[in-house]
């Protein structure tokens, strides 16, 4: 123990105050640099946050557009649906075809039915 006495007594018992200024601000330049990481780390997350709302809300809107796209497709196809029932409807296409193909629609006498012939079994 009087070793351990005496090295502390030729030194003085303190240590300069050169160094533990110099440490402590190693120690503030230690938390400068992680306070530094930090914000870095929080700032590239919140961009990226950013980012992914700012793309979503561009999709969304496309999705948008093209559901309204959609939609306007939708009733032009039963509106053309509708056109083809009433233009291939036997009150529409009776005249045409008469004036132009001098075709008519049967009379009772005029139509001949034919038996179905039987179907064969299968086993």
């Amino acid at each position: 123990m009087a070793g351990k006495a005496g090295k502390g007594a030729a030194r003085g018992g303190e240590r300069p105050p050169a160094r533990s200024a110099a440490r402590r601000s190693g120690r503030k330049g230690g938390r400068g640099r992680q306070l530094a990481l930090l914000l870095a780390g929080f700032l590239l997350v919140a961009t990226g946050v950013i980012w992914r709302r700012s793309y979503g809300i561009a999709r969304s809107r496309e999705l948008a557009e093209l559901d309204k796209r959609r939609v306007q497709l939708e009733a032009r196809r039963a509106q053309l649906e509708s056109e083809i029932r009433d233009l291939s409807s036997r009150a529409r296409l009776a005249p045409i075809v008469e004036q132009r193909l001098q075709m008519h629609v049967p009379t009772d006498s005029q139509v001949i039915i034919l038996p179905r012939p039987p179907r064969e079994r299968r086993r």
